[in-house]
């Protein structure tokens, strides 16, 4: 059986081996044309498991297209979200929708998310996307049929560098123990992650011994033989009395000459010249109508377009970032920072850096790039953030510096019990790097944008934290971090290019802000702008203060420039870099001296909100004196997929909404002046 009604329990389609095949090598070549219209996501995976896709959603699993959540279908969880494009084009193959409405994919509004979400697409069981946790959902919903009395499998669908997460293994044996013979696991062994080889990354062999020893029923096939792999599949559901998971021999990219074996395109999708060389490969240059299909993407992202320019408060003029001939301003990403220093300061032989797959992309690798005398302190600890963490803290307890990263949701959710207790209770010298914060992994979705990752590590006892405006501060701060801050700290940075504000003179104090003020409209955005120590820094009695931390900084100091040109306010924009500890003299000034005060955060409200206003409410300085408050930020909700700058339009914390907000507050602020002096 497979793709049943429901309704009269016939089989809708009876599909063949070669119609299977067929199906696969079709969903190749819209895979390449949804990737191309998105300009992101993953390539090399999507085309490695797509034999398989084909074979579960059109000959295996039972399921119903028109009834979605029947209760007696299959499941098919996807712990490797990543390869969502596949589960997106094997429900399109089922008949869920159709396959060419997946050339919205990863675009702001559209229901095909970078990685699944289970609330806007039928078909989809679960969210995912963060690796190591889709088999534990399986054994819940094995455990759940189980209870119920019923004859559906699971199937769950990993990679095999997500073997590497400790969270696979407990759920393993869970599910030998419960003797879930209706869990059906499949890994995807196309041997290439980010990193490189998984062996070489960190080996997961042997892995079949590993899973028998677990109690597992182990199968293998060649996952690309469409017979064999139809038949494992069916083999699997006759187990008895244990778990099975089959091991599929895959290739990456497979189908696509460039691709395949490459793991530079695990997180890489083509270009359109790349798409249709990959469709001429695959025969299918003439029967998918990619022009069409292009075009109804562009059409899609029009229409974004158009809502997100509803969105954006309107003022005299345009004055997005280089929209005008004056106040250019040059873009890098702040990722680069962290990576320079690493590589400056890593002949010092206490420094450990530590490797979580994705070492490129947040540029720690920079630690040892051309610099073969250091391979040696280059830790690859693989996709494992729980067991790097403790790692982490028992070298440094032997006296090492240990650095590690990788994205921020991961750096500061995931491992939270292990930053608590193993590196923030023992006051450990730690450094993490919260990589790709934000909204700055864009069409990655909610799954990779750390928007809650701030609350976590600021409520740790003992971390210090810094959230760096640009690529120099960053260096900045990295350098004064690893070498000058002892204990744990984690710096949280970007991965889009954000414009560059700051200079190798501008000052950086850990734990003190800097002021900085507009002073003329210039050619360059950054020389129109005075940067001074907070401290150091002479009351200019401005309308506003705008304090922000981050890729905000420079959003505040364009608000900045809006409020003056539109309204002739004068702002104090703070660069409160250091969250924890942090500088509660100049947020006091700023409320005593401004009456008026708008935070300005990329991430939910709050990390930084709050903080500030816990500070103005607890200072006797401040008793009695009128001040008024708002806030900018991310509004309790989880991220989406879109363009980076797309967001910050979308979660409304751009500098036009930080303007409209400071704007609200003044009329506040002169209104009541206004009273008060009608009243004296």
């Amino acid at each position: 059986m497979a793709i049943i009604n429901s309704k009269t329990g016939k089989v809708i389609r009876d599909y063949s081996i070669e119609d299977l095949q067929s199906a696969a090598k079709l969903m190749r070549g819209y895979d390449l044309v949804v990737l191309a219209a998105a300009g992101s996501g993953h390539a090399g995976g999507t085309l490695s498991i797509m034999d398989i896709t084909a074979a579960l959603y059109l000959k295996v699993a039972n399921h119903d297209p028109g009834n979605a959540n029947w209760e007696d279908r299959d499941r098919i969880i996807w712990s490797a979200g990543h390869k969502a494009p596949a589960l997106y084009l094997g429900l399109a193959f089922a008949g869920y929708y159709r396959p060419e409405d997946v050339v919205t994919l990863r675009k702001l509004g559209s229901p095909y998310q970078g990685h699944p979400h289970w609330l806007k697409v039928p078909g989809v069981e679960v969210s995912s996307g963060s690796l190591g946790q889709g088999l534990s959902v399986a054994v819940g919903a094995a455990l759940a049929g189980k209870l119920a009395g019923k004859q559906h499998r699971v199937f769950c669908i990993m990679g095999d560098g997500e073997q590497q997460e400790g969270s696979i293994w407990e759920a393993a044996m869970e599910a030998s123990h419960y003797q879930l013979d209706n869990l059906i696991g499949i890994v995807d062994r196309n041997g290439l992650q980010i990193d490189g080889r998984v062996e070489d990354v960190m080996n997961i062999e042997p892995l079949a011994k590993k899973y028998c020893a677990f109690g597992w029923e182990v199968l293998s096939c060649d996952g690309h033989d469409m017979q064999r792999v139809v038949d494992t599949l069916e083999k699997a559901r006759t187990t008895v009395g244990k778990p099975t998971v089959i091991l599929a021999e895959t290739i990456k990219g497979k189908g696509v000459s460039f691709m395949e074996n490459v793991a530079g395109w695990h997180g890489k999708a083509p270009s359109v010249e790349e798409m249709l060389k990959g469709l001429h490969e695959l025969g299918l240059d003439k029967h998918i109508p990619y022009t069409r299909l292009l075009e109804k993407a562009k059409q899609f992202q029009d229409e974004v377009d158009h809502a997100l320019a509803g969105k954006l408060p309107k003022f005299s003029r345009n004055y997005w970032w280089n929209s005008e001939s004056r106040m250019k301003v040059a873009m890098k990403p702040t990722r680069m920072g962290f990576g320079q220093s690493l590589a400056e300061n890593g002949d010092n032989k206490r420094v450990i850096c530590l490797g979580l797959d994705i070492s490129g992309s947040i540029t720690i690798s920079e630690f040892y790039a051309g610099k073969p005398e250091r391979k040696n302190r280059w830790i690859s600890m693989g996709i494992a953030e729980q067991s790097a963490t403790a790692a982490a803290a028992g070298l440094a307890r032997e006296g090492r510096l240990p650095v590690f990263g990788t994205y921020g949701t991961f750096a500061a959710a995931r491992n939270l019990d292990q930053l608590r207790v193993s590196v923030c209770y023992g006051d450990f010298n730690v450094m993490v790097a919260g990589a790709h914060g934000g909204v700055s992994v864009g069409p990655d979705g909610a799954t990779h944008q750390a928007l809650e990752d701030l609350f976590n590590v600021l409520g740790l006892p003992n971390m210090q934290v810094v959230v760096p405006c640009d690529a120099v501060e960053t260096r900045k701060a990295t350098t004064c971090l690893l070498l000058k801050q002892p204990g744990p700290k984690f710096i949280r940075f970007a991965r889009e290019a954000t414009p560059i504000v700051t200079t190798e003179d501008t000052p950086f104090v850990f734990g003190k802000a800097n002021i900085i003020r507009l002073r003329h409209e210039e050619e360059n955005f950054i020389d129109a702008f005075e940067t001074v120590l907070a401290e150091e820094y002479a009351n200019e009695h401005e309308d506003v203060s705008i304090i922000a931390c981050g890729p905000m900084v420079p959003e505040a100091m364009r608000a900045a420039y809006i409020l003056k040109q539109e309204f002739g306010y004068q702002a104090r924009v703070i660069n409160l870099h250091t969250l924890k500890p942090i500088d509660r003299e100049a947020i006091v000034r700023a409320g005593k001296e401004t009456g008026a005060i708008v935070t300005a955060e990329e991430h939910q409200i709050g990390a930084l909100a709050w903080r500030v206003s816990g500070i103005l409410t607890e200072s006797p300085e401040l008793y009695g004196v009128p001040l008024i408050t708002g806030a900018i930020g991310v509004k309790d909700r989880f991220g989406e997929s879109g363009y980076p700058w797309e967001l910050i339009k979308e979660f409304e914390v751009s500098a036009e909404h930080i303007a409209q907000k400071a704007a609200e507050l003044m009329a506040i602020k002169q209104g009541a002046l206004t009273e008060m002096a009608v009243i004296g």
